[in-house]
């Protein structure tokens, strides 16, 4: 059995001293990690596939913290952040934890909650890895759906019945059952419950009644 990948932990600090203790703490808990100077250094990274979390600082010269995970959130990057700062306030804890911040720390950090915040986060990275997984795969199956198996499916999950599918697409009752069954079997899907929980992951638009 292949062993997980090590989580990767990235720093991104303007304090050179801060980023050297930081390093050194992460790498003796287990973790990979890449220390960064600024937060475009940082955004000048290739994306990382692996179970991956950022320790950023908030106060830094050019973009500050919240303007990267302002940053990240828009260009889709779910990414686990646990924010430290040497000058906390409640108006940028909020900011910082309503962005989605795993915690906010200030310094000087202790280490064991640090660790912690640390350990949670990678824990979340991997949770939304398996559901980004879990959405790529229902959305490989939709593909594989013929055009007027799409339009049955858009239909089948509003709650229109086989009668009332026909009449909407202008074919016969028998062919929107035989679209609908194949539809069920390339969805995989057991009852009409759980294909409309797999359109609604895959992002399948329910087509109006």
């Amino acid at each position: 059995m292949t062993a997980p990948p090590v989580p990767l932990v990235f720093i991104v600090d303007d304090d050179p001293s801060v980023r050297k203790s930081l390093v050194r703490l992460v790498r003796t808990a287990g973790y990979d990690v890449e220390p960064f100077a600024s937060a475009r250094e940082f955004l000048a990274r290739p994306q990382d596939d692996g179970p991956c979390c950022l320790v950023l600082d908030v106060r830094m010269p050019g973009l500050t913290g919240l303007d990267l995970q302002e940053a990240l959130a828009t260009a889709g990057h779910r990414l686990s952040i646990v924010f430290i700062t040497g000058y906390g306030d409640v108006a940028t804890t909020v900011k910082a934890m309503k962005g989605g911040a795993v915690d906010f720390l200030t310094k000087p950090v202790n280490d064991r909650a640090l660790l912690s915040a640390i350990e949670r986060a990678v824990s979340r990275a991997r949770q939304l890895r398996r559901e980004q997984a879990k959405i790529t795969e229902i959305q490989d199956r939709i593909k594989t759906l013929t055009p007027r198996e799409t339009e049955v499916f858009a239909l089948v999950v509003t709650g229109m019945l086989n009668k009332q599918i026909a009449g909407d697409l202008g074919v016969g009752e028998k062919m929107v059952k035989v679209h609908r069954g194949r539809v069920m079997q390339k969805m995989r899907a057991g009852s009409p419950a759980e294909l409309v929980r797999l359109a609604d992951q895959g992002g399948v638009i329910a087509a109006k009644p």
